[in-house]
């Protein structure tokens, strides 16, 4: 099977004109000292002190978060018998929230719950978030400081803030409120999730990317994974802000993807991939025709001539699925200047090399795979699952002539994302 050549090696320098390529390897190497001790003979030998009697331990108390909980679903379903739902339809968001403020109030009077004022705006905000909103989920959507959701069991969310993952105080009250909201999500965007199709992809209202799995395939309760949809798309300029490169670059890497130049971005689950490719794509012209192909719409082009595709799951009679191959077969049909995959994951990697290599240059995508010379292998075998009558030899140059370059990106155990690798395809070795 032909193989490929990687060049790119040194530092790039930042100058006006196109730096070379360069190929950046992490250096990770740490140097660790070990502690100088020393032996001290006690002077005075120590008396015995006395052990104080254990007192007795007091039993737990009860979550509050849990407990507060089951008060608002038990005044959310009160509030629910109250309201004139036909009358609430007509109201402005400012109108919803002063009325169901006000219900929330009398209801918390009769029940006798004893609140402040601050708590009980508190207690009504979590009630329109249950009504209006993902309930115990809202603040954690709110806060731009989060980047991603993970819910394990109704009693464990984490969330990722700054790279690094922590265990947030959100809670649901029970398995069946975790449902209940899970099911209001996918719903959202016509799909259906249950024992027959118990795994769904879906997106919320504003982009975020959300992935659900309940039993049979999730032992110990619903999953939920929320990757949350950055409202200000970062630049280049931003990721050199973070770290993620050095300046010569990302201006290596904006002419490049300005010049026409096929992209493939490179790297694990949370390596940044989109990210990048959102970035690269502010170097593209605005008289440019782009099409944009996902499982589940998440770029964020800012080009006024996108035309944005999704693919499509199956039915309950399993019929109905639009794979990405067959969105990418139609692409081509639109007059795309350039064809941009959120992610290439199978067969359709045949059709996508097909499209860079008679006339849409410049096109980008990205794919899970290690290392640059790893996502080649990753293309390779993916053409191979389309079952095409063409030769290793000739897959090898399918894939030598449609890319020019492919960008690593990685994230380290600090949480930190980097770009790796920047190397380009020079042709099979």
């Amino acid at each position: 099977m032909g193989r490929f050549s990687k060049i790119l090696s040194g530092k790039p320098e930042a100058t006006k004109d196109v730096p070379e390529p360069v190929e950046m390897p992490l250096d990770l190497t740490l140097t660790l000292e070990q502690p100088q001790t020393a032996q001290v003979e006690p002077q005075v030998k120590p008396k015995p002190v006395p052990v104080p009697a254990p007192k007795p331990v007091a039993p737990p108390a009860p979550n509050p978060s849990s407990t507060n909980q089951h008060d608002k679903l038990r005044i959310h379903t009160k509030l629910l018998d109250e309201l004139d739902l036909s009358t609430l339809e007509k109201f402005d968001e400012h109108t919803l929230r002063t009325h169901i403020k006000s219900k929330v109030a009398d209801i918390i009077a009769t029940e006798k719950l004893k609140l402040n004022r601050q708590e009980i705006e508190g207690f009504a905000q979590s009630i329109i978030d249950e009504m209006t909103g993902l309930g115990p989920l809202e603040p954690l959507l709110a806060d731009d400081k989060v980047s991603d959701i993970l819910v394990n069991t109704h009693e464990q969310v984490y969330v990722e803030r700054g790279g690094e993952l922590e265990l947030s105080d959100v809670q649901f009250a029970d398995e069946e409120h975790l449902l209940r909201i899970i099911n209001k999500i996918v719903a959202q965007v016509g799909r259906r999730i249950d024992e027959s199709q118990p795994m769904v992809d879906a997106r919320l209202m504003d982009g975020s990317r959300v992935n659900v799995a309940i039993a049979p395939v999730a032992v110990d309760g619903p999953l939920m994974s929320i990757r949350k949809f950055s409202k200000n798309p970062f630049t280049l300029d931003n990721l050199v802000d973070f770290g993620a490169m050095p300046q010569a670059v990302a201006e290596f890497l904006w002419a490049a993807c300005k010049a026409r130049v096929t992209i493939l971005i490179s790297g694990g689950t949370g390596s940044g991939k989109t990210t990048l490719l959102n970035a690269l794509s502010q170097s593209i012209s605005h008289k440019e025709r782009l099409i944009t192909i996902e499982d589940a719409a998440e770029l964020q082009l800012q080009q006024p001539h996108v035309a944005r595709m999704e693919t499509r799951p199956p039915n309950l009679e399993g019929k109905g699925e639009i794979r990405q191959r067959e969105l990418v077969k139609n692409a081509l049909r639109m007059r795309p200047d350039r064809v941009i995959l959120g992610e290439v994951r199978g067969e359709e990697a045949f059709d996508m090399l097909q499209a860079m290599n008679t006339g849409h240059e410049g096109s980008l995508a990205t794919l899970h795979a290690n290392t640059p010379r790893d996502a080649i292998t990753r293309l390779e075998q993916m053409v191979a699952m389309g079952d095409m009558k063409i030769s290793p030899e000739g897959v090898a140059g399918q894939i030598a002539s449609a890319i020019g370059l492919i960008v690593q990106a990685q994230r380290l155990s600090d949480g930190q994302r980097k770009i790796t690798h920047v190397s380009e395809v020079t042709g099979m070795e």
